[in-house]
């Protein structure tokens, strides 16, 4: 049901990509630390590597258990963050972390989906029509000035 699913959208200062993965990495290691099961959506398989050496690196006071997927069933299931630029498990539906061009596929099967949007005018632009699709949904929606 759409309307269980809130969609929060965090509006960045900057255009640079890194400042879009730092906060993808703040939001995984938030939800993570609330326990919950988190897939972060890259816009592609070079993003989603970053992302993945970044949750390594990102913070000196903390670790992020997280992997890539597709992955090994067993090792997904034991993994509370998983990376990837592909459809997530079915497993990991507490947090979406979408930092891909489009609404995700199935957005109300997540209990909450966090869009992080670049400063620049192209994300922006499609930051609006993904928003705009959502509210035409019935989804919750929020937005926060970082």
């Amino acid at each position: 049901m759409p309307g269980a699913t809130k969609v929060d959208f965090y509006l960045l200062g900057s255009a640079e990509n890194r400042a879009r993965l730092l906060t993808a990495c703040r939001l995984a290691e938030k939800a993570c630390e609330q326990q919950l099961r988190v897939s972060v959506l890259a816009s592609g398989p070079p993003e989603a590597a970053e992302l993945d050496e970044l949750l390594w690196t990102f913070s000196d006071r903390s670790f992020v258990p997280h992997g890539s997927w597709p992955a090994d069933p067993e090792f997904a299931a034991a993994t509370p963050v998983l990376v990837g630029s592909g459809s997530p498990p079915g497993t990991h539906r507490d947090v979406l972390i979408n930092l891909g061009p489009n609404m995700p596929e199935e957005p109300a099967t997540y209990a909450r989906i966090c869009e992080v949007v670049g400063a620049g005018d192209d994300d922006r632009q499609m930051a609006r029509s993904r928003w705009r699709s959502y509210r035409e949904a019935g989804f919750t929606l929020d937005t926060h000035d970082l």
